[in-house]
């Protein structure tokens, strides 16, 4: 399956509970169309990763998704040898071994018979793989979600250049494997350190802000159904003043929603100045932040 224009992407991303600004369809489309990666960067909490969750139903593809973190290293990306399974078929071989090395005349003899067999011992029978080799090797297309790729090494952001030019991986024992079907590629970044201008010129690059209050409301009222529309409007306002403080970590949609359901298991009604301070454990992440809400409660419900 494929998006047919960009109202098509707007429209099946929406049947598939998300919803995006014309902008951002914009790019997914051409990222399919492109067969390119998209580089998502912006604030935690703005649906980066949704997006990907959101391509992937759409188009009814499969998700693999790779989460970076600090000493992420090929094989935990790429590729894994079961040692403890090549070692357990090797001990119940031990006869069939001692067949192959019989009557070897020296120990680099023996050694040379036994290489001969290593095919045995380094095939996709012992091999584990990683996302990045699930991706490439999938019969069926899949949306490939490489998230928080900021929290990687240099290094192996380096090594990731050469995965998503080429998609194909190089494996010594068993030769290059390369991509029967070309995944679409989302990578996201919470701009924990800066990508570098080679990983940015291989992909379409894409910030997700934070919704306008229109896009906001659209928002709530598609994954909080049962919201009172006053309430809703209410809250959206709200947040979009608590934003406006100089926060450490300002409330993204993903603690809009979260404080939407939370005051529907209060049976809240009507937002209120205890109220707020009485919730602002789920809208705020740091006590600094919550203090300076707090402080400025007048500003913020009026």
């Amino acid at each position: 399956m494929k998006f047919r224009n960009v109202e098509d992407v707007q429209r099946k991303l929406e049947q598939a509970d998300y919803i995006c600004s014309q902008a951002i369809a914009t790019v997914v489309f051409l990222a399919q169309a492109t067969q390119k990666p998209i580089l998502v960067e912006g604030p935690a909490g703005v649906g980066k990763t949704e997006l990907a969750k959101a391509v992937a139903k759409s188009l009814k593809r499969g998700l693999i998704r790779l989460q970076c973190y600090e000493g992420l290293d090929e094989s935990k990306a790429l590729y894994e040898w079961e040692y403890a399974k090549q070692l357990l078929y090797t001990q119940m071989m031990k006869e069939k071994i001692n067949e192959v090395i019989a009557g070897s005349r020296s120990l680099t003899e023996a050694v040379d018979r036994i290489a001969t067999q290593e095919d045995a011992f380094f095939s996709e029978r012992f091999m584990q793989p990683r996302p990045l080799l699930q991706a490439i090797s999938s019969q069926r297309p899949v949306v490939l979600l490489i998230d928080e790729v900021d929290k990687s090494d240099p290094e192996f952001e380096a090594f990731l250049l050469e995965v998503l030019s080429d998609f194909q991986v190089s494996i010594p024992e068993l030769g290059t494997r390369k991509a029967q079907n070309i995944p679409f590629v989302v990578l996201t970044s919470n701009d924990y350190r800066d990508m570098s201008d080679a990983l940015k010129r291989r992909c379409i690059h894409l910030y997700i802000d934070y919704p306008d209050r229109e896009l906001e409301m659209k928002i709530v009222k598609l994954k909080i159904p049962g919201i009172d529309l006053h309430l809703a409007e209410q809250l959206v306002k709200t947040i979009r003043r608590i934003r406006n403080l100089d926060l450490k970590k300002k409330p993204a949609i993903s603690e809009t929603l979260d404080w939407a359901q939370s005051l529907i298991a209060l049976k809240v009604e009507d937002l209120n100045p205890d109220i707020v301070s009485q919730t602002l454990n789920v809208i705020c992440k740091y006590r600094a932040d919550t203090d300076q809400v707090a402080d400025n409660m007048d500003k913020i419900i009026n």
